[in-house]
């Protein structure tokens, strides 16, 4: 059976179809940038429903680059891979993986939730996020640097949907579901035999509705920063289990301990020290079933106990009629983000880029991935987007670099994490694709640079 009849037999039984009709108004270049244009809430017993095929790329077949800037596979045929990162010794590390098996009781949900779970499930096998967790790190050696990794090798198994990596001196410590674990590193390693070392638990079953956790280092590497995302689309699940989720914690990795260092902020992944001003900032998933036109996504500079609005409000102080009990109080602390991303792109990745393999106006400017939307009608993301920064702030529209992942329906991929390599190349990890593109100027772009 199809997706669309599966959903045509769940209103027939149980919910009127209200929102069959709706589409986005605002043209999407209205939803970017630190004023998007924000639209009255529409609401719905049923959630728009516009999913991308999942399909992968045939052989030879890439995704458009812009003009001045070639894409290349650097590693092919992976399992899921999420999230990247980059050794000293040039060496990268891609986490495989996917959402942990769910253990949830009937106790735990209203009927009505479970029916919209067991449509999120069809979405998500149609779209390509439905496979098991491959639960593992793979190094990708570029040994020979012609741009294309020929060693691939399981780094670290029988991890818990492993996601963020971060390497203080000779730690690697590795954000899992449920724990930020550590293991020894030494330069050249290719293999991991050391048993992990749990450091802190961090939220997880048995919802763990958003089960990505992302973790970066201080400049010091005195502190870890740990993204947890929600485990509801606005509390809906209560808000007993939203304790330390839809947050940014701040771990102490030698007194193992962790505190709440900014709160409502629904579903952060990447993080990264913008290279002028020094803040953190991170990309936000932001919340579902109030229109194609809301609520933007947005990457923000995030405050040592600051709160962006989650469940309570949206883009500062628009507030969420839906969440009960209301909470003006924390409304009233809400902070507006910095810049939003167009709504329901689901921004994952974001890197500041330090780097002179391209040319100097990207030099600190923020690459970001976008998975894509679900969701929207018309569809949004699937792309890797370039926003610049001046003064260590936003400082002009987004730039699309590399698109259509998705094209007539078809999603061929969809990027997730964003790095640069050692040489100053983009590397772009596609958990559809099942692999990591290389971005580099294209032969005019080169010959320009001095």
């Amino acid at each position: 059976m199809t997706l669309s009849r599966k959903l045509l037999l769940l209103s027939a039984v149980s919910l009127p179809l209200a929102a069959c009709g709706e589409q986005a108004t605002v043209p999407i270049e209205k939803t970017y940038g630190p004023n998007p244009v924000l639209v009255e809430p529409k609401t719905s017993w049923v959630p728009t429903v516009n999913v991308a095929d999942a399909k992968g790329w045939a052989a030879g077949q890439t995704p458009k680059a812009a003009p001045g800037f070639a894409v290349a596979a650097f590693a092919e045929g992976l399992d899921h891979p999420r999230w990247l990162y980059l050794l000293p010794n040039g060496d990268v590390l891609a986490a495989e993986s996917n959402a942990p098996p769910k253990d949830e009781s009937a106790g735990q949900k209203s009927i009505f939730a479970r029916a919209k779970d067991w449509v999120a499930g069809l979405v998500k096998d149609q779209a390509g996020a439905g496979v098991e967790s491959p639960n593992k790190i793979v190094l990708l050696r570029d040994a020979d640097g012609d741009g294309k990794a020929e060693t691939k090798t399981d780094f670290m198994t029988g991890l818990m949907s492993p996601f963020g990596m971060t390497l203080v001196g000779d730690r690697l410590y590795v954000a899992n579901a449920d724990a930020v674990v550590a293991v020894p590193y030494k330069e050249g390693d290719t293999k991991i035999s050391a048993t992990p070392e749990k450091v802190v638990d961090l939220p997880g079953g048995p919802l763990n509705h958003h089960w990505t956790k992302n973790v970066i280092a201080s400049k010091d590497g005195s502190k870890l920063y740990v993204t947890v995302g929600s485990n509801s689309n606005v509390g809906e699940n209560g808000m007993e289990h939203e304790v330390n989720r839809a947050a940014i914690l701040e771990v102490d990795p030698v007194a193992k301990t962790s505190r709440l260092f900014a709160g409502g902020l629904r579903n952060p992944n990447g993080l990264a020290w913008q290279p002028e001003g020094g803040a953190l900032w991170t990309v936000v998933n932001e919340r579902d079933e109030i229109g194609s036109d809301l609520v933007p996504d947005y990457m923000t500079s995030v405050q040592d106990g600051g709160f962006y609005g989650w469940p309570y409000s949206w883009f500062g102080q628009h507030v969420d009629e839906r969440v009960k009990p209301p909470r003006p109080d924390l409304v009233a602390k809400a902070i507006k983000p910095d810049y939003a991303l167009g709504p329901h792109t689901a921004s994952l990745g974001l890197m500041f880029y330090e780097g002179d393999l391209l040319p100097a106006k990207y030099r600190n400017g923020a690459f970001i991935g976008q998975h894509g939307s679900w969701n929207r009608k018309p569809p949004s993301g699937y792309q890797v987007l370039f926003v610049p920064f001046s003064g260590g702030k936003p400082s002009g529209a987004p730039e699309p670099v590399l698109t259509e992942f998705m094209k007539d329906g078809v999603a061929y991929g969809r990027p997730v994490g964003v790095i640069a390599d050692r040489t100053g190349a983009l590397l772009v990890a596609d958990d559809v694709g099942n692999t990591v593109w290389r971005v580099t100027p294209g032969a005019q772009t080169a010959a320009a640079r001095p």
